[in-house]
């Protein structure tokens, strides 16, 4: 299946000199989108640093890569030198910044990981200016449509079909078990990737010794998704201190086990402003339907928020809304800082439009106040057309988003 961001990749390594530097989750696809890449840019080559061929190149240093490329010779075009899992070179800062720094007019390259490219946002000066950062997200109804392939801001409805809805929906959005679509084959490939998250990825990337311990914080963090989260509760649980919890959920966001959507307080009064939400990457992990149905429609907007900001459409983010009086909607996005729309999920039609959508979206002047509903049929309307608060089929919503 053809990946949107493979366009958008393509386009960068013809327009611009900078790395693109592609992160995302274990299995989503990386290696796969890599290679497509570098068959795109004549004379490219794709270097994996688990390939102890390809390690020992990389080992070498900039001028053994820059022969394999032939950039010794005059060439056409550049080509692309793709380097996958690099970050578990101890080294491969440096290496990049000399490769780079002696390369960057002869070449284009593109680094991808699944986990510790994160840090590549604290890796000090040594990179800056050097890298555009790039995520890879799970397939979603907008990316099966191609709704965002033309580079706009949200696309045209268009339906799914009932067979693809029905996988994404029971199976997640990473590539394989969606495309194969068969529950045995699922259930296998989610207890391996399990096992290479908690085994694998927490002992070779981290510090953590307290494997079991960080395996159960996750359980806890996979039963609340949605949920107010207390720190203290699930120190208490995992019997660690608060600010140890802390810092392994700051680890398995890292390992894109999970990501926070924290609260929006500005124009909002008695707003909460500590307390975030956890919700799953994968989020065929969860057996509850409700839980279910707002991590996935969470898991587009996160999407297209990233989508936007990384091709350069502006500053956007992922908040949810709630004041002290317990009212509450459960995403608002923002847009350079500003409230644009607000999104509340709900299983049914039949579920009264939330008296809280009209409410923030009075106080926060957000532009757009959408009720989905996961069970609406399709229609064929522009969801960002309409202004004030309505009820809208997912379909229609989330194929309209990244």
């Amino acid at each position: 299946m053809r990946r949107v961001l493979l366009d958008e990749l393509a386009d960068h390594h013809r327009e611009h000199r900078q790395m693109a530097f592609l992160s995302g989750p274990r299995q989503v696809g990386k290696t796969t989108l890599a290679k497509a890449l570098t068959d795109l840019f004549p004379g490219s080559e794709y270097l994996n640093w688990d390939n102890q061929a390809h390690r020992a190149v990389i080992l070498d240093g900039p001028e053994a890569v820059a022969s394999r490329l032939g950039l010794d010779r005059l060439l056409p075009s550049p080509p692309l030198c793709a380097f996958d899992e690099l970050h578990k070179y101890q080294h491969w800062r440096d290496f990049l910044k000399g490769f780079f720094d002696q390369y960057e007019g002869q070449a284009r390259i593109l680094v991808t990981g699944s986990a510790s490219l994160a840090t590549f946002k604290r890796g000090g000066d040594s990179l800056m200016g050097r890298y555009f950062p790039y995520r890879l997200h799970p397939l979603s109804v907008g990316e099966c449509l191609g709704s965002l392939a033309d580079g706009s801001l949200y696309g045209k409805p268009a339906p799914i079909d009932d067979d693809r809805w029905a996988a994404l929906w029971r199976f997640g959005g990473f590539p394989e078990p969606f495309l194969k679509a068969n529950q045995r084959f699922h259930n296998r490939w989610r207890t391996l990737r399990t096992e290479q998250l908690f085994r694998e990825d927490l002992r070779d990337l981290t510090r953590i010794q307290e494997l079991g311990q960080v395996e159960m914080l996750a359980e806890l963090l996979r039963n609340q998704v949605g949920q107010l989260t207390s720190y203290s509760y699930l120190a208490k649980n995992v019997r660690v201190s608060v600010d140890t919890a802390r810092r392994w959920i700051s680890t398995l966001e890292a390992l894109y086990f999970c990501f926070a959507v924290k609260p929006w307080h500005r124009n909002v009064t008695r707003a909460l402003r500590k307390e975030p939400k956890y919700y799953l990457w994968d989020w065929s992990q969860l057996s509850d339907a409700g839980a279910r149905a707002e991590n996935l429609v969470a898991s587009a907007l996160l999407k297209s928020v990233h989508w936007w900001t990384e091709t350069g459409q502006g500053d956007f983010g992922l908040h949810f809304v709630r004041d002290k009086q317990k009212r509450e909607v459960d995403f608002l996005v923002t847009r350079d800082q500003q409230p644009w729309f607000l999104v509340e999920v709900k299983a049914s039609e039949k579920a009264g439009l939330s008296e809280a959508l009209a409410y923030f979206q009075r106080h926060t002047g957000a532009a757009h106040a959408f009720q989905v509903a996961m069970d609406g049929e399709f229609v064929a309307r522009d969801c960002f057309a309409q202004h004030a608060p309505i009820i809208v089929p997912a379909r229609t919503l989330l194929a309209q988003l990244a």
